[in-house]
C-alpha cells in the first residue's frame, strides 16, 4: 500500500499554488491522474520519483518511508525506490542498440527478450534508435522502464506525441504489461478514452487539490438527469442548408455536424464553446456560460 500525504507550494502562472495530496494506492492498482495543465500532476510524479522535495508530509510503501518532512533521514534516494519512469521523451541512448538500451538497466537478457517479444520488437533488437519510428522508440522506452522490475511505474503522458493508431497500440502494450507483471502504475493523461481503458482508479486534480476520485465512469462521465451523453466542443462554422442552420463542432479529435433550432441559430456563433448532449437519442446543443460571457 502506497500512502501519499504531501504538501508543496508551487509557482504557477497565477502565482503560488499549494499542491496538497492525500492518497492511498493499493498494490497492483492502475491509477490515472488527470486535470487541467498546471494542476500539479507531473510535480506529483516527480515527488514520487524522488526528483522533487516536499514542504510537508510523507510517502510510505508498506510502512517503509520514501520521504518524511519531519525526519530527513527517512528520505529514500531515487535509485533505491525501485521505480520505472516513462516520459514523453523517449530518452534512449542513441549509440546503443535496442537490446543494449534495455540491458543497460539490468543484465537479464531473458527478461529483455520477453519484453521485446511482448511488444513485437524482438526482430529489431540490434537496431539503433535512429532507425526506429516514434512508436517503436516509445515501446523500447516502455520495455526499458520495466527492466528494473519496478514496484511503481510512473507514466507522464507517454503517448501524447503519437498518432491515434499508435496510441491505441501502446495502450494495449501498457495494459498487457500491467496484467502480466501486476506493477502498481500511476499515469498522467488528458485522454478520457485512454484513462477509461487503462485505469482502475482515477484522480482528478484541480489547482493542486484532489476534487474527485473513483472509477473512470464516476469521474469522467458528464451526464445529468436523463442525458445519455454530454461532450464539450467549439463551434467552427455555422451555415445554412435550405431552411436549416447547421453547426460544425470540434469535439476532441473529431468534427461533428449538428442541426440548430431557430433560437440556437440566433444565440450561437463561430468560436463559442458548447456542450452537445442527447436525451432519448436526440442531440441537443447549448452554449457554455463563462464568467465573461
Amino acid at each position: 500500500m502506497f500512502k501519499i500525504e504531501v504538501k508543496k507550494i508551487l509557482n504557477g502562472s497565477m502565482g503560488e499554488m499549494p499542491l496538497e495530496v492525500n492518497l492511498q494506492i493499493k498494490q497492483g492498482e492502475f491509477v490515472a491522474l488527470t486535470g487541467t495543465s498546471g494542476s500539479g500532476k507531473t510535480t506529483l510524479l516527480r515527488i514520487l520519483a524522488g526528483l522533487e522535495s516536499i514542504d510537508e508530509g510523507q510517502i510510505t510503501l508498506n510502512n517503509t518511508y520514501w520521504c518524511d518532512s519531519s525526519n530527513k533521514k527517512n528520505f529514500l534516494p531515487t535509485q533505491k525506490r525501485e521505480i520505472g519512469y516513462l516520459f514523453q521523451d523517449y530518452a534512449l541512448f542513441p549509440n546503443m542498440s535496442v537490446l543494449k538500451n534495455l540491458l543497460f538497466v539490468n543484465k537479464d537478457e531473458a527478461l529483455a527478450n520477453k519484453l521485446l517479444n511482448m511488444v513485437e520488437l524482438e526482430p529489431l533488437q540490434h537496431q539503433l534508435p535512429n532507425k526506429l519510428s516514434g512508436g517503436q522508440k516509445q515501446r523500447v522506452a516502455l520495455c526499458r522502464a520495466l527492466m528494473g522490475k519496478p514496484k511503481l511505474l510512473l507514466l507522464d503522458e507517454p503517448l501524447s506525441a503519437l498518432d491515434l493508431n499508435m496510441r491505441k497500440k501502446l495502450q494495449e502494450d501498457i495494459l498487457k504489461f500491467h496484467e502480466e507483471f501486476k506493477i502498481t502504475t500511476i499515469m498522467v493523461s488528458h485522454d478520457p478514452s485512454e484513462i477509461y481503458k487503462l485505469s482502475s482508479h482515477v484522480v482528478l486534480l484541480e489547482q493542486g487539490q484532489i476534487i474527485k476520485q473513483g472509477l473512470a465512469k464516476e469521474v469522467l462521465l458528464k451526464t445529468s438527469g436523463s442525458q445519455k451523453f454530454s461532450f464539450e466542443g467549439e463551434i467552427l462554422e455555422i451555415y445554412s442548408a435550405d431552411i436549416l442552420k447547421i453547426a460544425i463542432v470540434s469535439i476532441g479529435s473529431q468534427i461533428v455536424k449538428v442541426v440548430l433550432d431557430s433560437s440556437q441559430a440566433k444565440e450561437l456563433q463561430r468560436g463559442d464553446s458548447v456542450t452537445i448532449s442527447t436525451k432519448a437519442f436526440l442531440p441537443t446543443i447549448s452554449k457554455i456560460k463563462t464568467p465573461f460571457s
